[in-house]
């Protein structure tokens, strides 16, 4: 879906990589993870989107003519480097989570081998697709988690950071839960539902709210919903509905209802709801608009809103109080002189972080009823046998323990490259918003509240632990 972005990147990868090449060590085999270090909004998960993005940008890396010369232009680079690019073409293996699969901070939601100048182009436009796609899908998925089952509508195109933001947060917002969208070109290249009515200027063009309904109505005999807080949602808005509901009705349509975009949502849609039911329209759906998010829906069904379906729009699409994921990319091994993968450790006076070392792996681990009790960061050689005991211990407060039996695992991260070639088949959009559905389900409530959240489990293997407080007390000797 994306045109090619293979110079969608920082300079500093480019001169790392030039680098690497003048010293020969650009063949070197180095494993890199991708991880974000806190949940989107404070929440209690994350919600993995943009990999299918991911495969695209991959597969269509190749540096043009144009790319060449330019990067010449900048007289960083010699020819024989140049040389070198022109022929660019991704060897490596890429293994990642589905789209859609709930993600904890620290795990490695994709994980890279490859050729080292391979493995630093891809860093920027790699990191740049997974977080945003997947704090918008997050966020969507607060947002109708908030709605309790409703409807919801995403419908934030104009209020996007640009084209493509309104286009990808779309698709996101759909796998995050969202029932459509208003975005037609979304609709168009990802197969979802497209939603929309009318604006005020529709109503602001004739003379007389009622006129502008009846033209509405007219035309979309079968679909008319009404925007109705043009003038005076209660003096006239719900009234020239409902006269234009019956002559519709006159005629063997059923209409689909009313929307507010203003006002006190709460007061304004229980007077609207007893004025469509007193006129015999206990059908007709009421849907509500302006400025919306997770916070406001549980706020407004809390005070007994009487609200069938939510439109959200800049709160969602531009994730508003949280705007952005943070996931970052970390060296984790790099090959030794006889090819053996050689773990590697970042250290920080800040102990979050501090990198896990090692080419590695997720594990979650679930109870006899399909509930999601805990996550284990392995290294890959590692095993689990399900037929034992498993005890896992917090990484920080060490004598905190947990003992599993009568348990299941699931490996989270699969091949998605091999030696540069895609080994997954594309799953449709709705496919993985059923898929997020299903990963909400085997999670228990108390990490899915909006606010203040249970916090997750998530370890390290003794193995892994091991390791990691070997290097970091050797580093601090050095």
């Amino acid at each position: 879906m994306f045109k090619n972005l293979t110079m969608l990147t920082d300079l500093y990868q480019l001169t790392m990589i030039n680098g690497y090449f003048k010293k020969n060590t650009h063949e070197d085999i180095a494993v890199f993870d991708v991880f974000f270090r806190k949940n989107v909004c404070e929440g209690g998960y994350t919600i993995t989107c943009g990999i299918d993005e991911v495969v695209d940008y991959i597969k269509s890396l190749k540096f043009s003519d144009s790319d060449l010369e330019y990067l010449k232009s900048l007289d960083l680079f010699e020819d024989d480097f140049l040389k070198f690019l022109k022929d660019f073409k991704f060897t490596g293996d890429i293994y990642a989570v589905e789209d859609g699969t709930i993600m904890f901070p620290n795990e490695p939601i994709l994980v890279v081998k490859a050729p080292l100048y391979q493995a630093q182009l891809i860093e920027t436009a790699m990191l740049s697709i997974v977080n945003f796609m997947t704090l918008i899908a997050t966020k969507s998925s607060r947002v109708c988690n908030a709605a309790k089952g409703d409807a919801v509508l995403e419908f934030g195109l104009r209020r996007a950071q640009g084209p493509e933001a309104g286009l990808y947060g779309a698709k996101a917002a759909v796998i995050g839960g969202c029932l459509g969208t208003s975005n037609v070109l979304a609709g168009k290249l990802f197969d979802v539902p497209v939603a929309g009515t009318h604006a005020h200027s529709w109503v602001q063009k004739f003379d007389t709210e009622l006129e502008a309904f009846r033209a509405y109505a007219d035309i979309y005999p079968d679909n008319c919903l009404l925007l109705i807080d043009t003038y005076n949602v209660l003096d006239s808005g719900i009234k020239n509905a409902i006269t234009v509901f019956d002559e519709l009705k006159a005629k063997g349509h059923k209409p689909v209802g009313v929307r507010l975009d203003s006002g006190d949502l709460t007061y304004l849609s229980r007077e609207v709801r007893k004025k469509l039911d007193e006129a015999g329209y206990n059908d007709a759906k009421i849907t509500a608009s302006n400025d919306l998010d997770e916070y406001t829906i549980t706020a407004l069904k809390q005070e007994g809103a009487s609200i069938d379906s939510w439109g959200v729009g800049t709160k969602l699409i531009t994730s508003y109080d949280y705007p952005s994921l943070g996931g970052v990319y970390k060296l984790a091994a790099v090959s030794d002189v006889n090819g053996n993968l050689e773990p590697k450790i970042k250290i920080s006076e800040n102990p979050e972080k501090i990198n896990n070392p090692g080419f590695k792996k997720v594990i979650r681990i679930y109870n006899s009823f399909g509930k999601a009790e805990a996550d284990l960061i392995m290294l890959n050689d590692e095993y689990i046998d399900t037929t034992k005991p498993l005890e896992l211990f917090d990484p920080v407060y060490t004598w905190k323990r947990k003992l599993f039996e009568n348990y299941s695992v699931r490996e989270m991260l699969s091949p998605l490259f091999i030696n540069g070639e895609y080994v997954r088949t594309k799953k449709k959009v709705y496919e993985i918003r059923d898929y997020a559905n299903r990963e909400l389900k085997s999670m228990w409530d108390q990490y899915k509240r909006i606010k203040n959240p249970h916090v997750y489990k998530v370890d390290l293997s003794y193995k892994l632990w091991n390791l990691k407080n070997d290097m970091v007390a050797s580093k601090k000797k050095n």
